[in-house]
């Protein structure tokens, strides 16, 4: 019976650990030391959310709408574009307007709708979440099935708090102001690359390149 719990946990720790929007995010709040607790938990819970409905079936109904598939892609690449741009243009700020985005507080709320959006507009989280874990899961029956998704859920949160308060030993290396540049700028790279693979999963590149 255990079986299930500890495949649904690799298989999910396999699929949220790479650098993508949102770990990039909750890399950066952890150094920062900033609601650390609040931003690893949203995500966490989101996850859980996600999970549980691929579990129920949803993956496959959405599976089978690429329209659906197509709009959120392209929501997700623009919006991708725009933080992207964000982290972009704080990375090139001025020595004492980088200082101040380092050290400035973010609202609760702030946080809150920051973290909702980097999670909620990535389609990326979705078919990993609902779709890929959704269609395993369909592997299994009964009691099995729900192991499976709580091991997903459970690498979720382990990884999520880990990310987050791990962090923080990174700290140090982040007094230089050259450091936050640097993070700022990969950042940057990771939110474009992962909008172009968007755009390019919509077939929006291909309709873009005909127009020329």
């Amino acid at each position: 019976m255990e079986l299930p719990y500890f495949t649904g946990m690799a298989t999910g720790a396999s699929l949220i650990i790479a650098i993508g929007a949102q770990n990039a995010f909750v890399l950066t709040q952890g150094i920062k030391k900033q609601h650390r607790f609040l931003v690893a938990l949203i995500c966490s819970l989101m996850d859980a959310v996600l999970i549980t409905l691929g579990v129920a079936g949803v993956g496959s109904l959405i599976s089978q709408s690429p329209h659906l598939l197509s709009v959120a892609a392209g929501g997700g690449a623009l919006f991708l574009f725009v933080y992207g741009l964000k982290n972009l243009l704080t990375a090139l700020k001025p020595v004492e307007g980088l200082a101040e985005t380092e050290h400035s507080e973010t609202s609760r709320a702030q946080i809150v709708l920051t973290t909702l959006a980097i999670t909620l507009l990535n389609p990326h989280v979705y078919l990993d979440t609902v779709v890929l874990l959704g269609s395993i899961s369909s592997t299994y029956v009964g009691q099995s099935r729900y192991l499976f998704a709580g091991g997903a859920v459970s690498a979720s949160f382990l990884w999520f708090f880990l990310l987050s308060y791990g962090a923080a030993v990174l700290a140090p290396l982040f007094n230089r102001t050259i450091t936050w540049r640097i993070l700022y700028s990969l950042i940057f790279l990771i939110m474009w690359r992962i909008a172009y693979s968007l755009l390019e999963f919509a077939g929006i590149l291909d309709a873009m390149k005909s127009l020329f």
